[in-house]
């Protein structure tokens, strides 16, 4: 599915708090046809453009240099910035501050990554206002339409009260100067949106493989992130409830673990959308297109091997590499051990997953035909473990890396004697670089101990990010700032 790349600039901005109105970066991206939006949600093809519009802001917020990358990788065990680092949005001094915990209220990334999701959110919203207002004469279509907004709805909400806890709940486009009255609501009652959001969504959708179109979201996809938000509110009776019956009702005929790890990283077709896929970002590669992956940045050496994200962020960390077991072919799989300059191999350990070797360059980029998986079956089958503490689940992740299963003689207990060890190891080896370490350590109340043994600078106030001060400074009814900045 190639998403229109149209987004608006228009009022929800300022619950941004951008207090000029649009910046230059939202000034480069074409309001909806330069139509008035009250004009334009006539007709089903009005629709379907907008949700296409919805669906293109997940290229920010799952950027290699946004919020999820930032906060998932950088901010845990796993990467580190390399001193190929470039400034890019912001500055190098911001983008270390991630890495080593000395994030300010005045971090241009921070305050980024707030606009960019509440940019984003005024896409589901005014759909879905505008859905209430009209008669397509079409209740199924409707339905969808609606459960596809309320996903996209829940899941930047969801991110938000992770990354910033309470924070302003906002479910209508909101107009002008109303923007500047609303404060923080508890991140209680934002849990409570995003459950009521994703249990419709989980109702309305299509069952996966009957999608309109590839990309979209489905009851599996609602339902699976539905269990993720259940296991970081504690409680995992619901979760185990709701994973249970996805697991249940898709077969392998829908959804399934692919042989092998290597089968999920490829620029082919064939790699796309497959049985392991259940929520997935579509990228076209090729120069000009406005789409393509920028998950690595090009770096002239004549191998042409690409480094890393955006040019040295996320570069993988001597422990991450050194956890993986002897014969987990996934090590090797997910990361280059170097490069080639001047004839000289030079050691660096850095992505592989998306690198696509083949791909024209867009400028200092690659090109690549890459998607990108935010949910996938092996994430079900390890929160499925963790909602239920059955460790059948996870071995079958470990069982398609060739490992020992857990419980067996071969399995190394002396490192990892519990279930909850095991499993915090297990989801470090399968999802590195996929933007989930940071929130898995956060969501188990591992993450204070499991950093500062490694030598972050981390207490349980760092594990939110500050409020940015611009936005407070243009609405004091976001106060009080996050406890400890």
């Amino acid at each position: 599915m190639k998403i229109s790349y149209i987004r608006y600039c228009l009022s929800f901005l300022i619950v941004a708090f951008v207090a000029s109105g649009c910046g230059k970066s939202f000034l480069e991206l074409a309001p909806l046809s330069n139509s008035n939006v009250n004009n334009f949600f006539k007709t089903k093809a009005d629709f379907n453009l907008a949700v296409n519009s919805a669906y293109s802001t997940l290229y920010t917020i799952y950027a290699p240099k946004g919020s999820m990358s930032f906060t998932g990788e950088l901010m845990s065990d796993n990467t580190t910035v390399s001193i190929l680092a470039i400034s890019g949005s912001f500055t190098i001094v911001d983008q270390q501050a991630f890495s080593d915990y000395s994030i300010a209220s005045t971090n241009t990334g921070a305050y980024n990554f707030w606009v960019d999701h509440y940019t984003s959110l005024y896409q589901p919203n005014i759909i879905l206002q505008k859905l209430g207002e009209v008669d397509l004469g079409d209740v199924a279509y409707e339905s969808m339409i609606e459960g596809e907004m309320r996903f996209l709805r829940a899941l930047y909400y969801f991110n938000l009260v992770q990354l910033f806890g309470d924070v302003p709940l906002v479910t209508t486009p909101v107009q002008g100067s109303a923007a500047y009255d609303i404060g923080r609501s508890p991140k209680a009652e934002v849990y409570a949106q995003i459950i009521n959001d994703l249990q419709f969504a989980g109702t309305n959708l299509p069952n996966p493989g009957s999608e309109p179109a590839k990309g979209r979201a489905t009851k599996g996809a609602a339902k699976t992130l539905l269990g993720k938000v259940y296991l970081t509110m504690g409680d995992k009776s619901s979760a185990a409830t709701i994973l249970q019956e996805v697991y249940t009702a898709y077969n392998v005929n829908t959804y399934d673990l692919l042989p092998s790890f290597q089968s999920l990283w490829g620029n082919t077709t064939a790699f796309k959308n497959t049985k392991e896929s259940i929520f997935e970002i579509q990228y076209l590669g090729g120069v000009g297109n406005p789409y393509n992956s920028l998950w690595t940045a090009f770096q002239p050496f004549e191998n042409r091997v690409f480094l890393g994200q955006a040019g040295g962020m996320n570069m993988v960390t001597e422990d991450l590499y050194d956890e993986y077991e002897a014969g987990d072919a996934r090590r090797d799989i997910s990361f280059y051990t170097g490069y080639t300059k001047d004839g000289v191999f030079v050691p660096a350990k850095f992505n592989k997953k998306w690198v696509d070797l083949t791909a024209p360059l867009d400028g200092a980029q690659q090109a690549a035909n890459n998607n990108f998986m935010i949910l996938r079956y092996a994430d079900l089958l390890l929160l499925l473990t963790e909602a239920t503490d059955d460790a059948q689940y996870m071995n079958k992740v470990r069982a398609r890396a060739g490992l020992p299963l857990f419980g067996t003689p071969g399995y190394p207990s002396a490192k990892y004697p519990t279930l909850e060890l095991a499993l915090e190891h297990e989801r470090r080896m399968e999802f590195a670089l996929e933007f989930q370490r940071w929130f898995d350590l956060k969501r188990t109340g591992r993450a204070v101990a499991v950093l500062s043994a490694k030598g972050k600078d981390v207490n349980q106030n760092k594990l939110l990010l500050p409020i940015p001060q611009y936005a407070i400074d243009q609405n004091p009814n976001l106060k009080p700032q996050n406890p400890g900045y």
